[in-house]
């Protein structure tokens, strides 16, 4: 058996949440899972592998309320998925507005979150 470790714990994204790349205003995939430093995305366009990209996606917070988060990530990994034309896609977080991270933190601490 493989014990991974992660720095951060990643939660799952239950409700289906876009990601649109910044540059281009198209959405390019959906979000899979989500921590402080990073993101695990199902893309539906294709994208370069070690790139840097700029994504806007939005997380609903305890009460309700809609937040928008904009994301500086650097692509780490691809691998392609059994759909045509879609990817799993792995990011590193390079900047998140301090505002941002605070909401994405609370985010992720919720209750009734599932992790992976």
């Amino acid at each position: 058996m493989i014990d991974e470790f992660r720095r951060a714990r990643r939660r799952k994204v239950a409700d289906t949440v876009l990601v649109t790349d910044c540059m281009t205003d198209s959405v390019v995939g959906r979000l899979g899972n989500l921590s402080e430093t990073g993101m695990m995305m199902i893309a539906n366009t294709p994208l370069v592998e070690d790139a840097l990209y700029q994504f806007r996606f939005r997380l609903h917070d305890g009460r309700g309320r809609e937040r928008s988060f904009e994301v500086g990530a650097h692509m780490l990994w691809l691998d392609h998925a059994s759909a045509p034309g879609q990817s799993w896609t792995g990011f590193r977080f390079i900047a998140v507005p301090p505002e941002q991270a605070e909401h994405l933190r609370a985010w992720i601490d919720a209750p009734g979150g599932q992790y992976v």
